[in-house]
């Protein structure tokens, strides 16, 4: 069997912003789903961890980096595996394709978390992950706590709905993107200008109801954002780094 699967999926209506370029929302939407099918092929998927040990994954720090933007048509092609871990934290790798072209690659870190007291199961608990791991395909890149400016600014307070929720009953790991993107005003990008990378980490849970403070700030060509509630626990952080779009 091979180590990693391969995910394909078309770029559709949904997926698109104005300009017909993939949204980083949807782009981690796809990574998601190609990471979670990636792990009930495997064996060791949600149903069969809730059922064995009462734990799911959850997403703890996420990065892609694009040569260019990925546009609607386009049929996108994932290759993903993960390297095995140590502890609770399991990293997750990427390869982006468009047809056999290259575009990006993306890597993402997640936990073993127990449902009734959301504390970390550690992986050695795990034998399903024996022996899965993707060997010499293992990026390099680790992922490290973003260090933030130290001038930050109340861009938006945000109120978190019911349809920003998963399955897993908090906010979608997908929706802090578009948070992310909101509070830098993505909309007014320049001609060409696309996000070309993004790294988030999610330091808390965020459910319907609750309030958060996006706050911006920026550093040579990084753009930062970060989500605190209304006691100034972080919730979120995200830096943005820019591109230019070559046609």
């Amino acid at each position: 069997m091979s180590v990693w699967y391969e995910h394909k999926t078309l770029i559709d209506t949904r997926d698109v912003d104005g300009r017909g370029r993939c949204r980083p929302s949807a782009l981690l939407g796809h990574l998601q789903e190609a990471a979670t099918l990636a792990a009930e092929g495997r064996g060791f998927g949600r149903e069969v961890l809730m059922e064995r040990y009462g734990a799911f994954w959850m997403l703890a720090r996420m990065w892609y980096r694009l040569e260019r933007p990925v546009r609607w048509g386009e049929r996108l092609h994932i290759h993903t595996w993960h390297r095995g871990g140590k502890g609770a934290a399991m990293y997750r790798d990427f390869d982006l394709y468009v047809d056999d072209a290259p575009v990006g690659e993306a890597v993402s870190v997640w936990v073993l978390v127990q449902l009734a007291d959301r504390k970390m199961l550690r992986l050695a608990q795990v034998p399903e992950l024996e022996g899965t791991e993707g060997g010499e395909r293992n990026k390099s890149v680790l992922l490290s706590k973003l260090r933030l400016p130290g001038e930050m600014t109340l861009a938006e307070r945000r109120l978190m709905h019911y349809s920003d929720t998963d399955i897993n009953a908090h906010v979608n790991n997908t929706r802090y993107a578009d948070f992310a993107c909101d509070a830098i005003h993505a909309e007014e990008l320049k001609d060409g200008q696309f996000i070309r990378e993004l790294q988030l980490g999610y330091h808390a849970e965020c459910l319907p109801g609750e309030v958060i403070d996006l706050l911006v700030g920026r550093e040579e060509e990084c753009r930062f954002v970060h989500g605190i509630d209304e006691s100034g626990k972080s919730r979120f952080d995200a830096r943005l780094i820019l591109g230019q779009d070559i046609p």
